[in-house]
């Protein structure tokens, strides 16, 4: 099924068995790259498992938030799955919720910080765009899908040191690109 009736059975939010068959054929096209995304972030079955579940879940509850003018619908399934995995390891990672913590100081962000934070992340995708396509999609399989660099070598046809010093001067050069050494990426 072709991603345009994929959408359209989506869009049928008063025939909720046709939408239920719109998220249907969403995990079976979209299924297998969800999988791909996530294995790197959470290499547990169960959790593996149960990020695809809470992912469709978030895909049906904000289907009405995708705007096709904002790019296509496997780049927002490819962000939804990747925010939920790491959500995911995040909320696995903090400590019990019934043990009893001391005051601490707020680790959220101030506004500055905030403020900062999007600037150094536009001035990043700026960065990005100026790299081949190439050096881009090593740089997003390394730092934003968490691959491997024996999967990234595996599955582009390179040897592991290739790919860790392709790596190592995409990083210089973005480092360079966003003002030298002080920066990081």
């Amino acid at each position: 099924m072709r991603e345009v009736e994929i959408l359209e059975l989506l869009r049928a939010y008063d025939e909720s068995s046709q939408r239920a068959k719109g998220m249907e054929e969403v995990l079976t096209h979209y299924g297998p790259l969800m999988q791909y995304i996530i294995k790197p972030i959470l290499p547990d079955r169960h959790d593996i498992e149960d990020c695809l579940s809470e992912t469709a879940m978030r895909i049906w509850e904000n289907f009405d938030t995708y705007d096709a003018d904002k790019g296509s619908f496997a780049a927002w399934v490819t962000a939804i799955t990747r925010n939920t995995a790491l959500n995911m390891i995040r909320r696995k990672n903090r400590h019990p919720e019934n043990e009893i913590e001391e005051e601490m100081e707020s680790t959220e962000p101030t506004p500055e910080e905030i403020v900062l934070r999007e600037e150094r992340q536009r001035e990043l995708h700026r960065a990005l765009d100026l790299l081949s396509q190439k050096e881009r999609n090593l740089f997003y399989r390394k730092y934003y899908y968490l691959q491997s660099t024996e999967k990234i070598a595996a599955e582009m046809g390179m040897t592991i040191r290739s790919v860790e010093g392709k790596l190592y001067r995409i990083r210089k050069k973005l480092r360079k690109m966003m003002g030298g050494d002080g920066n990081e990426i």
